[in-house]
């Protein structure tokens, strides 16, 4: 996989990304990339061309696949990067940010409900 498509994409996020790929230890000759066609919404243009990104990491079986813009360029770098926060989830999950978010997520989750119980019952 080379970078040297990301002409769109910023130079700090792309050497953010090689950071955290090096800093993970990826091989990027093992990651498997194909295009395949997409589909949804986006009209006729989307359903004929093959701008949806598929990643296989097959050292611990992950697959990933995004067609969130119509560029294929866009949806390469941002695969990848979904593919890079799915092996730190698995490879080193205490330096996650997803998991962090996810946890951060859950604590707000949580004081909005006991929040809601307090004021329910108040009101009684």
């Amino acid at each position: 996989m080379n970078f040297t498509e990301f002409s769109e994409i910023t130079q700090q996020k792309v050497d953010a990304l090689k950071a955290r790929i090096a800093r993970l230890g990826i091989d990027l000759r093992l990651i498997e990339e194909q295009f395949v066609k997409g589909g949804g919404k986006g009209g006729q243009k989307i359903n004929k061309t093959a701008n949806s990104v598929l990643l296989k990491y097959p050292p611990l079986s992950l697959i990933v696949r995004c067609q969130r813009e119509r560029k294929r360029s866009l949806n390469r770098f941002i695969a990848l990067r979904e593919l890079v926060d799915e092996i730190e989830l698995k490879i080193s999950p205490e330096t996650s940010e997803k998991l962090k978010e996810i946890s951060r997520l859950r604590k707000r989750k949580s004081n909005h409900r006991r929040k809601n119980r307090i004021r329910a019952r108040g009101r009684c």
